[in-house]
């Protein structure tokens, strides 16, 4: 249903299944990860996701306790983030690695509490703050 890539195109991906929802998150870890003011992901069953090429240059990261990060090893590109609590059979794959349109998807901001500064909330999607 949907295929992605990393910015170097040795990792690549599938998504067998419709992407349920997004967040934007602003937690300071998503904002270091991804140089931006937020990261961009949505949300996957596990059993739906599968890297198609180059999954040896995938390496992961503990960015946090039961919280894995996803990365290109030869460009850097955040593929994705998974956490075995609460949140063990699903996967959260970063929208901006998607080489397919994504259709409208039920969105929201979450952790807006330790956001950027500098970055004005002001799109109207729903905020999520129990994050």
């Amino acid at each position: 249903m949907h295929s992605g890539s990393c910015l170097c195109g040795t990792v690549k991906y599938q998504i067998g299944a419709p992407i349920e929802s997004a967040s934007h998150c602003h937690c300071s870890q998503c904002r270091k990860a991804h140089g931006a003011a937020f990261a961009s992901y949505g949300n996957v069953r596990r059993e739906h996701f599968r890297f198609t090429e180059g999954e040896a240059s995938v390496s992961t990261f503990s960015s946090s306790p039961g919280v894995s990060r996803t990365f290109c090893q030869r460009c850097g590109s955040n593929l994705q983030w998974f956490s075995e609590q609460p949140y063990p059979k699903w996967v959260s794959v970063a929208l901006g690695t998607l080489d397919t349109p994504l259709p409208t998807v039920e969105q929201k901001h979450i952790y807006t509490r330790s956001k950027a500064d500098w970055y004005c909330l002001n799109d109207g999607l729903p905020v999520d703050d129990r994050h």
